[in-house]
């Protein structure tokens, strides 16, 4: 029995997920959080074989929670079911450490081929991503990405730097990098941009 936990936002979608691997055999849906934080605790205290989770969460990102179960080592494969179909995204899920990457206008039985393909070691990513992520290179650092989505939120550079535990000055650097390697005007274009390239 592979048992699973999901990270989704959005209740409905999240009760739908459950019911369709519920009527697999071999799936067990062990939990369900509806933010990356909340996830967090349930990968600890359920330690699920798979977590099933969105991008875009309250709290941690889907990323944000791959970084994380990777930096702790623990022995939990992710897999992203997310609506954004860009490669940047993409790239970034498998640089942490991400297993399985699929969209969620893809069929159900797509999820649970690709739940038991990764818990038997291997990956399920979308087929034309797959192509897309290895086009464009996403040039921000994480400390530009993390200060250029802040600036997206409306946060001024002394708010930024208060959240990141940063100077003032190192913002201003972080952010104007970021500008340059975009080749925009200003933050909300380099906001804008990385948005739409996947890289934030």
């Amino acid at each position: 029995m592979i048992r699973i936990l999901l990270a989704e936002d959005q209740a409905m979608l999240r009760g739908a997920l459950s019911a369709l691997l519920s009527l697999e055999s071999d799936l067990e849906v062990v939990g369900s959080a509806a933010d990356g934080e909340a996830a967090w605790r349930e990968v600890q205290r359920l330690k699920p074989d798979v977590l099933v989770t969105d991008i875009e969460m309250p709290g941690l990102t889907g990323l944000e929670l791959a970084q994380r179960i990777a930096r702790h080592e623990l022995p939990v494969k992710v897999v992203i079911v997310t609506t954004f179909a860009r490669a940047g995204f993409l790239r970034r899920a498998l640089d942490a450490g991400v297993r399985g990457y699929l969209l969620k206008d893809a069929p159900a039985e797509q999820l649970a081929d690709a739940i038991r393909n990764v818990q038997r070691g291997g990956r399920a990513i979308d087929p034309q991503l797959a192509i897309d992520a290895w086009g464009e290179a996403d040039p921000l650092s994480d400390r530009e990405r993390q200060a250029l989505r802040l600036a997206g939120e409306g946060l001024s550079a002394s708010e930024i730097a208060q959240q990141l535990n940063l100077s003032h000055g190192t913002v201003r650097n972080y952010l104007s990098e970021a500008i340059g390697k975009l080749g925009v005007g200003n933050r909300i274009e380099a906001y804008r941009l990385a948005r739409q390239k996947g890289w934030l």
